[in-house]
């Protein structure tokens, strides 16, 4: 992983997971946009970076609950409306005075492609963020299931990854066991996947990973046994999922089409698609 500024990389992408839970209403950032300083910027692929952002009260954790999301807010030159998009951090309420997220630069993406952009250190690094409790979603332990499937495309990904730290991170949540269907591209698409590797591979019990990937070129020398070509299936789910049950829970989060495909709307609390049909309903999907 290489650097932007001088400070050492990261180790929230290799750093074993960690729970570190705060219920909601703590959060630094409320109902109003406050402007925080980038601090740090790491490249992850040619295309994916860690961003590092300062807080408010730098000697206090950021104070996010379990896969609640904060919104960052940056005007472009010439615009006078704000762009505003959803991120959830991938580090944990252990780290003090700065949180980081996991951004992947989109062509066509007009925050990505100006947050990815900046550079730390220079006049104009400052990103505004805030926080309100409609992007507080379900909070750890999640019920207790004995099984959590995750059903994540692109950058749907990073709200899994709270809710792993706080899986595999718990001690007292042994019996919980994760399975992650993750749909991106190609391989070099894959966000947080060194984080994720490390983790299945340190929790061989607890957790697996199925990256799903609709691009890979068929000569990739990339493509390893974790791997599989195309799009999630229902053949897939059933295959990776136990059969619907009280004690399990299927986290689901990405563009909406996913929605539409495995779910039904984010928006919309009834459960419709693939899951669905499997037999699935609204107490055991959650909409992220």
């Amino acid at each position: 992983m290489s650097q932007t500024n001088g400070v050492s990389g990261p180790s929230t992408l290799t750093d074993p997971p960690v729970k570190s839970l705060v219920p909601p209403g703590q959060c630094q950032f409320g109902d109003d946009f406050v402007a925080v300083p980038l601090l740090a910027k790491f490249s992850v692929s040619p295309t994916s970076y860690v961003l590092r952002f300062g807080l408010p009260d730098e000697n206090k954790a950021l104070g996010l609950s379990t896969c609640a999301c904060i919104l960052a807010g940056i005007k472009l030159d010439g615009e006078d409306e704000m762009i505003v998009r959803p991120y959830t951090p991938i580090s944990t309420n252990a780290m003090i005075g700065s949180f980081d997220l996991l951004v992947k630069s989109y062509p066509d993406g007009k925050m990505s492609s100006k947050i990815t952009s900046l550079t730390p250190s220079s006049e104009e690094t400052s990103v505004s963020f805030k926080h309100i409790s409609f992007n507080v979603k379900i909070q750890h332990p999640f019920g207790n299931p004995k099984f959590v499937g995750m059903i994540a495309g692109g950058t749907g990904i990073t709200p899994m990854i709270q809710a792993l730290h706080s899986i595999l991170g718990d001690d007292g949540s042994a019996s919980t066991v994760t399975s992650c269907l993750y749909g991106s591209r190609t391989s070099d698409d894959i966000l947080g996947k060194e984080m994720l590797d490390t983790w299945a591979d340190s929790h061989k019990e607890k957790l697996s990973v199925t990256y799903v990937l609709s691009h890979e070129p068929e000569n990739s020398e990339t493509f390893k046994d974790d791997m599989e070509r195309g799009f999630i299936t229902r053949e897939m789910i059933e295959k990776t999922f136990p059969s619907p049950s009280s004690d399990i829970k299927i986290f689901v989060c990405g563009p909406p089409a996913m929605y539409d495909i495995f779910c039904g709307p984010r928006n919309i609390k009834e459960v419709t698609g693939l899951l669905a049909e499997i037999g699935y309903n609204e107490s055991q999907v959650v909409k992220f």
